[in-house]
């Protein structure tokens, strides 16, 4: 196959492409370093994308691609895990348009959907009929039903309701070269015509096909060739999930919906250790639960509300009441030889339990001590009575060979997932990790097991399948292949004559040295390549909705872009690295237009498994691709607020006046690179700092005194909304406490990293740390979270030889954290109203709002906050160009919350942009926490 063309040969692809199909056609930088890689530990690059818009352009396409003899290779959501989304030629995007739920039939329980459809969008319509679409991997809310039928998925309800190929009753799937067949459960002697030699191969192998494949509920690997057995109904259909791409694309399936419980309860049962966890699981299946999932205490980072114990089962139980689910597992409860046990019936403790199974493709990706770990192991699965035996053996080979793995997984039907600390950056621990890998499959095979239980074999095993079903039976497998794709078109090197398990590994291309860089990333070694090695791929940036609380990843909710998703930000830098698809290292112009839409809102710190901090490299990137250049305009201005807000604080009435005029305004914010549609927010006529000093009238002096509370004058605060540092000084008065200032002229750099001047900001907090000199240690309270968190994160990573960077970043502390900290006794006053709005997105991601939670539930403030970001974050939203995903950011939770509120709710954002942009978007008045606890406080003195 033609997959490395020559230039003119690419370009004429390209243009034949474009010539065919209505969808688009990009053969960019881009989108290629977009594509190279998924879930998996592998890297190819592609010639081209190619997003068709409907099953004709599909057939188009193909028929393309086999006139130029360039390999295909389908691509839903992008999360498998051993490399079959990957390609050489022409990737096809399924997800940008053909994702659309054709019909949905309630009374036959069947939905007819398009391959680019998420799982949690079939989900979410088949919910008001009572049903659900039972497979259920933990990527639900971005695998698309196309990977699922791909990869025959399972997810945790497969004890349940079965694979994939369980749930399919029809497919459309058009081959190579553009011919369509349709394919119905019983083919029987009705073979599709142009499967010529299929009934013959099936004839000649019925002994093989009887004998060769263990009978398991987790058997994926290879191809299901057993159900073209006459005896099983010559299932096409299931024979053709779990393709992996090589066959043909999905173009249109009808699958089963399944009735969906009305209530549900989660038996979590502990244990001493995993293999006791799974020597019980199959004895609990009896009692027909919809999950039996587990996991050991080596994947659980922090505490997680679990009963004692060294692993768990989660045994998910369902009934028409809650009742009756709770009486179900309690039942389990009862039945399990457990240590512990406790059932759960309450929603929100289900979710926040099943966040970290869910989780766990990405958290198990790092040790606890840091190292890195990586698939390729992810998911064998043996007979279930033999899981105990197996993960004891499991275990023995790991330490055999010096290696570390946090297995968990479908315990119920015997299949585990692991990540391995595996080096693959070095030829020894690629060697090593070679070695291991036949090893563990020749222990996998030994236990009666399949080298795949979920996620297919790709490149990770698909070389090991002779040790699996012998060398006859893969020969079929290749049979069976060449009759679908007689010119070997379909992604090739995957399932059928594959590369070798340790070719096209995406380690290789990156930098062998570290690369010299502004952030310290303490927790990669003070690798930048490191840091951008955390994103795995698992795509929990892609979401179309954001989980509860979480903010991840704004811009691409706003435009549905890769390109603006964490996850694609991540592999652009990853390929700039690499410097063979993206050539132009930092001055690379795709690479900048990627993260100019990114809201620094640091969501992805928090909310990505494997805590990759866009917001850092993004300040990294434009650190050095604006070296020695010249930048925008709002970098210039927005980025160093701080020192132009000094300056105007004397004039601020004259500067607001002026700001009142619009043809001065609109001159005014075009030079300053603000965004036409902005309005120039209103300077403080007296700063805060100013009237705290006027009014303690004695300077800022810090006495050695555990009554006094240091107060950080941020920016915001100071210039633009000195009323909720008066309103903090009167609640921390009223718990005893005396408020001063730590300093003159003290910035935490906030704007200058954001806009990835970091040469400024480290001169910056330099001078800021050697000002506030004698408060060092103590707590400070910061009420602008943006602040705080560039004080707790920022400042330490940007200065990370100066042991005051570190000692004032551990002393960061919010209103709320202080008060409970310092003042448990103190006593806030009682509001009893409703709240709607925002917890600030560097707050949710850095800085926690658990004691806010605490402190408003005190006060009788009712209600929660939303997720996601407001959509301004700092200079972005006023930033020329962004205007538009501000306002989608803004509309997607904050503005529809604050509308739905009652009449007489409080409306609350501690953050300066949250409530600009209410102000601005939605004309709603919000305020600081501190200024409503400050309202309710007796008045003791006037505001002066």
């Amino acid at each position: 196959m033609a997959a490395h063309q020559k230039p003119t040969e690419r370009a004429e692809l390209a243009q034949a492409l474009r010539s065919a199909v209505r969808g688009e056609v990009d053969f960019g930088p881009s989108a290629r370093a977009l594509t190279t890689m998924d879930a998996s530990n592998y890297r190819r690059v592609p010639l081209g994308v190619v997003a068709p818009r409907d099953a004709d352009d599909v057939a188009a396409a193909l028929a393309v691609c086999r006139a130029h003899a360039v390999p295909v290779v389908p691509r839903g959501g992008g999360t498998s895990i051993a490399g079959q989304s990957t390609g050489t030629g022409v990737v096809l995007d399924l997800t940008r348009h053909l994702r659309r739920i054709v019909e949905l039939d309630a009374g036959s329980r069947t939905a007819v959907v398009q391959p680019g459809v998420v799982l949690d969008d079939l989900r979410a319509a088949a919910a008001p009929h009572g049903l659900t679409f039972g497979p259920d991997p933990s990527t639900h809310s971005r695998c698309t039903l196309g990977g699922m039928i791909g990869n025959n998925s399972c997810g945790a309800h497969s004890v349940a309701w079965g694979a994939t190929a369980d749930n399919v009753h029809a497919l459309t799937v058009t081959r190579y070269g553009g011919d369509t067949l349709r394919l119905g459960r019983g083919g029987g002697p009705g073979f599709p015509a142009g499967l010529v030699g299929l009934p013959e191969l099936v004839g000649a192998g019925l002994a093989l096909l009887r004998t060769g494949f263990p009978a398991l509920p987790r058997r994926i690997s290879g191809y299901a060739l057993d159900a073209l057995l006459p005896e099983r109904g010559t299932d096409l259909v299931r024979a053709f999930c779990g393709s992996e791409g090589t066959l043909g694309v999905v173009t249109e399936a009808s699958v089963r919906l399944v009735e969906a419980p009305a209530a549900r309860a989660l038996a979590v049962l502990a244990y001493a250790d995993e293999s006791a966890a799974a020597e019980a699981a199959p004895g609990l299946l009896p009692h027909h639960p919809l999950t039996v999932e587990g996991m050991a205490a080596d994947l659980v980072r922090e505490p997680a509300g679990l009963p004692r114990g060294g692993a768990w089962l989660f045994v998910e139980t369902g009934g028409a009441t809650p009742a009756e689910a709770r009486a179900h597992a309690e039942r389990v409860l009862r039945a399990a030889d457990a240590l512990d046990g406790v059932v759960v019936t309450d929603p929100a403790g289900q979710r926040a339990l099943w966040r970290v199974r869910e989780d766990a493709a990405g958290t198990a990706t790092r040790m606890p001590d840091g190292t890195e770990a990586w698939p390729g192991w992810e998911d064998c699965a043996v007979p279930p009575a033999r899981l105990g035996p197996y993960l004891r053996d499991f275990r023995a080979l790991l330490a055999e060979h010096g290696l570390r793995g946090t297995p968990y997984g479908h315990f119920g039907e015997g299949c585990v997932h692991v990540r391995i600390d595996f080096d693959l950056l070095n030829p020894e621990g690629v060697a090593r990790f070679r070695r291991f890998s036949g090893e563990l499959a020749d222990l996998v095979v030994a236990h009666g097991g399949s080298l795949s239980g979920e996620h297919g074999d790709g490149q990770a095993r698909a070389e090991l399948l002779p040790r699996m079903y012998g060398d006859e039976l893969v020969a079929l497998f290749a049979r069976f292949k060449d009759i679908w794709d007689p010119d070997g078109g379909m992604n090739p090197g995957i399932l059928v004559r594959p590369a070798r398990l340790d070719e096209n590994l995406r380690f290789e291309v990156l930098p062998r040295r570290p690369v010299d860089v502004a952030f310290g990333y303490p927790d990669d070694g003070g690798d930048f390549s490191a840091a951008v090695r955390r994103c795995v791929g698992v795509a929990k940036c892609r979401t179309a909705r954001p989980a509860g609380a979480d903010v991840m990843c704004p811009s691409f909710r706003a435009t549905g872009e890769e390109a603006h998703s964490t996850r694609g930000r991540a592999r652009l830098l990853h390929e700039m690295l690499a410097g063979e698809v993206i050539t132009d290292g930092w001055r690379s112009e795709e690479v900048r237009d990627a993260l100019d839409l990114c809201l620094a809102c640091k969501g992805c710190r928090g909310d990505c498994p494997v805590g990759v901090d866009m917001a850092t490299y993004k300040a990294e990137f434009l650190h050095h691709h604006y070296r020695g250049r010249l930048r925008p305009a709002a970098h210039y201005t927005m980025g160093r607020l701080p020192g132009w807000l000094r300056a105007a604080a004397p004039f601020a009435p004259v500067l607001n006046a002026l700001a009142r005029i619009g043809p001065l305004a609109a001159l005014a914010k075009r030079l300053a690179g603000i965004a036409p549609e902005r309005g120039i927010p209103v300077l403080a006529r007296e700063t805060f700092t100013r009237w705290l000093r006027r009014r303690s009238a004695g300077g800022t002096v810090i006495l050695s005194d555990d009554r006094v509370a240091v107060l950080w004058p941020d920016t915001f605060t100071d210039h633009f909304s000195p009323e909720v540092g008066r309103a903090a000084v009167r609640v921390l008065e009223s718990a005893g406490r005396t408020v001063l200032t730590p300093g003159r002229g003290l910035c935490c750099g906030l704007t200058y990293v954001s806009t990835g001047q970091l040469d400024r900001a480290r001169a910056v907090m330099r001078r800021t740390l050697d000002r506030i000199g004698t408060v060092l240690g103590d707590p400070v309270v910061v009420l602008e979270p943006s602040c705080a968190a560039t004080l707790r994160t920022d400042l330490p990573e940007l200065l990370p030889d100066d042991p005051r960077a570190a000692e004032l970043a551990g002393s960061v502390r919010t209103l709320a954290q202080y008060l409970e900290e310092r003042a448990p006794h103190w006593r806030p006053p009682r509001l009893d109203r409703p709240v709607a709005g925002q917890t600030h997105c560097h707050q949710h991601a850095v800085l926690g709002d658990a004691a806010d939670r605490r402190l408003r539930e005190r006060a009788g403030l009712t209600g929660e906050l939303s997720g996601g970001c407001c959509g301004l974050a700092g200079n972005f939203g006023f930033e020329r160009g962004h205007w538009g995903v501000s306002v989608a950011c803004a509309e997607e939770q904050l503005l529809p919350s604050v509308r739905a509120a009652e009449p007489g709710t409080e409306v609350l954002a501690d953050g300066f942009s949250c409530r600009t942009q209410l102000e601005q978007l939605g004309g709603v008045r919000a305020r600081h926490l501190a200024e409503v606890l400050a309202e309710g406080l007796p008045r003791m003195e006037p505001e002066g």
